[in-house]
């Protein structure tokens, strides 16, 4: 086993370590999840984060050019030969100052993280290259995950652009976004649509791969996480290595809330930031797990100790009642998320919070968004609509700095836009209508003209354009 880094289990009474050579998605002893673990003290770690700023001048070298792998002394588990990069992590962060206008933010505080400018659309990019790099070290030759639809197109796109591996996506049946199973269909990827949703394609999934040696590239994998880290990087350097005061971002599966409160508490015992940002958690209310265990029943990390009976339990009403995740946001349409614990760590590194929202105000706030010059997935707009209820709350003050992660393209979901704007398309009106969506106050319905040029101008004058 390497001893600079490892694998270990996340239970404080089990703690065991294995090598970064074996492809576990838990502890073989005692079922926890495991972290990437690293002896920083024998590393060479940047002193400072601005060292690598230089990196970006070498921009023509692949592993510089990548926005995950230029920051790979923040996540040295791999050899420089063995990374598989296809150029991810080209994301801006953007000041909002419409946005934040609509937020109840003060100008230039609130600023949008577009991780759907990555080649797959969202920001599973970040995760996969991290996988695909630790398959490629263990010599893996299939791959497989289930789906809301982001996580296959990425690891989709992967097996596509390197030709390194043949693989199998997991989606269940009618709750995929078209814009999301195109992606994984012109691909070649291996697609297999479960009678289920989500959950139940995550359980098969895990089944599968443990009976056919499959590397598994949902974010129970470890190593997904670490290349998820590199998004707090990304908005460190944007805001000159200046931590913000909340980092927002919806709550799905939990993964991205997971690795960014490791990547800060791995900076900050590095000395490379001086303080940690408070973390907000924003579920759809149609798919709230974490909410309601963490806001309503009081589950919290506890040291690692945290209350499994309570977890379970949970589960079992969960499945009693016959629940399914509902909502427009479909990848946050999730309701037993494998990160779970990891998040709850997050939660208490980072003083964090919980909100739901409702698809009314996602679809609001996606709106708004866009307005603002970048679209987004409905499932990213949660973070824009939880920032909003929190600042009504007087959780977030008007003053402080707030980042948004936007997850996904808006060319993801396109039916939830269209329906949203248009209200010509009585299937899309009856989508919206059944989760709660019934006003579009900031509707831009196409308008419909003769075609005659005297009528075409006359609309344009009454428009006020």
């Amino acid at each position: 086993m390497s001893d600079l880094a490892y694998q270990k289990c996340l239970s404080p009474d089990c703690a065991a370590t294995y090598s970064v050579d074996e492809p576990l998605t838990g502890c073989p002893k005692c079922g926890a999840l495991l972290d990437v673990t690293y002896d920083w003290d024998r590393l060479p770690v940047p002193k400072s984060l601005r060292e690598i700023e230089a990196r970006w001048g070498r921009r023509n070298e692949p592993l510089e050019f990548s926005g995950v792998w230029r920051f790979r002394q923040l996540l040295p588990f791999a050899p420089d030969n063995k990374i598989v990069t296809i150029g991810e992590g080209q994301t801006i962060l953007q000041d909002a100052r419409s946005v934040a206008a609509y937020a109840g933010m003060n100008p230039g505080k609130l600023f949008l993280q577009h991780e759907g400018l990555n080649p797959s659309g969202s920001f599973k990019d970040n995760g996969m290259t991290a996988a695909m790099t630790h398959a490629h070290m263990t010599g893996a030759k299939h791959a497989a995950c289930a789906s809301t639809g982001n996580t296959s197109a990425s690891l989709a796109i992967y097996a596509s652009s390197t030709r390194q591996f043949k693989v199998i996506v997991f989606v269940g049946s009618g709750k995929i976004a078209y814009g999301k199973l195109s992606q994984a269909l012109d691909y070649g990827a291996h697609t297999l649509q479960i009678q289920g949703d989500f959950d139940d394609a995550m359980l098969q999934v895990q089944a599968v791969c443990k009976e056919s040696k499959i590397y598994l590239c949902n974010s129970l994998n470890p190593f997904r996480l670490e290349g998820q880290k590199a998004i707090i990087f990304r908005i460190l350097e944007s805001l000159r290595w200046e931590v913000p005061d909340w980092i927002v971002v919806p709550g799905g599966n939990l993964g991205n809330s997971s690795s960014f409160g490791k990547a800060l508490l791995e900076l900050k015992q590095l000395g490379l930031i001086p303080r940690l940002p408070r973390l907000a958690i924003i579920n759809a209310q149609g798919a709230n797990t974490l909410y309601q265990l963490y806001e309503e029943h009081g589950l919290r990390w506890n040291g690692g100790r945290f209350d499994q009976p309570l977890i379970d339990k949970f589960y079992v009403e969960l499945e009693a009642s016959g629940a399914k995740a509902d909502t427009l946001a479909t990848a946050i349409q999730i309701n037993r998320p494998v990160n779970l614990t990891k998040a709850l760590r997050s939660l208490d590194a980072c003083d964090g919070v919980v909100r739901e929202v409702t698809d009314q105000e996602i679809l609001d706030a996606k709106a708004q968004v866009g307005a603002g010059g970048f679209g987004c997935e409905p499932a990213s707009a949660a973070s824009v609509a939880g920032t909003k209820r929190l600042r009504a709350e007087g959780v977030i003050a008007p003053s402080d700095r707030v980042v948004c992660i936007l997850t996904g393209h808006q060319l993801k979901d396109p039916d939830a836009t269209v329906g949203y704007h248009s209200g010509h398309d009585p299937k899309l009106q009856q989508m919206l209508h059944a989760h709660g969506v019934h006003a579009m106050p900031y509707a831009n319905a196409p308008l419909g003209v003769p075609n005659q040029l005297d009528q075409i101008l006359k609309a344009i004058r009454d428009s006020g354009r």
